[in-house]
């Protein structure tokens, strides 16, 4: 095994068993569930923040073994300074990061480590050209990619654009897994916080397609007599 870096070393000075068994049960670790067998040393986020700071300047070769690594936090810690590395890169840098992120992609495997790098290093990165990619991680078997699809888009969003958001909404309408009704629910409000006519042109014709978890995050922040009309058009479709 090889030795661990200085930056694993810091981290491993904040480990907490007793963090860690709590984060092992919030994530999901157990046998058959979806993150199942995964490794917490049981630092939370604000350290990890810190810690990401501390290392910002690691090179691109020390952060690949740190994605690789069984430990959550390892991980966590890689994709976070990634994003760190990304929005002050230049024209050269920000390719390779982003090239990495992909080539490493199966590590990226819980909703937080999705939430915490596919809006800072996707989305930026397809913002100015083609989005396809997104439509091709939003087809894939594995439910960490479609997230990562959907989840890229909040940059596109917190820039005024919609319309690959809601084409992937109406993509994912059938998926059967719950954190990605919970994340295109969660991008759909997002839209109506900057453009509420834009979110209820799409509940118009799609509201009775969604599944119910997605449409509920969907309308958290409208008015109650359209979340009400919304909840009404879900039942009489189901």
């Amino acid at each position: 095994m090889p030795a661990e870096s200085a930056a694993q070393i810091r981290l491993r000075e904040f480990a907490d068993e007793n963090v860690a068994q709590f984060l092992q049960r919030y994530f999901k670790t157990g046998p058959g569930e979806y993150g199942e067998g995964d490794r917490f040393l049981g630092i939370r986020a604000p350290i990890l923040h810190k810690v990401a700071a501390e290392f910002e300047g690691l090179t691109l070769d020390e952060l690949d073994v740190l994605l690789q690594s069984p430990i959550h936090e390892d991980r966590l810690l890689a994709l976070l300074i990634l994003g760190r590395q990304y929005s002050r890169g230049n024209a050269k840098l920000r390719p390779r990061i982003y090239r990495l992120y992909l080539r490493r992609l199966k590590f990226v495997n819980n909703w937080d480590l999705v939430d915490s790098s596919a809006p800072y290093l996707v989305g930026p990165h397809l913002a100015d050209g083609n989005p396809a990619p997104l439509y091709r991680l939003a087809k894939s078997r594995r439910v960490w990619d479609r997230r990562v699809a959907v989840l890229a888009t909040l940059h596109f969003i917190r820039n005024d654009r919609f319309d690959v958001t809601l084409e992937l909404a109406r993509l994912l309408h059938q998926d059967t897994h719950d954190l990605i009704h919970k994340a295109v629910g969660w991008m759909l409000r997002e839209v109506g916080k900057r453009n509420v006519g834009a979110l209820c042109d799409f509940l118009d014709g799609q509201a009775r397609f969604m599944p119910r978890t997605a449409l509920r995050y969907a309308i958290e922040r409208l008015p109650e007599p359209q979340r009400r009309r919304y909840l009404a058009i879900s039942r009489q479709a189901s």
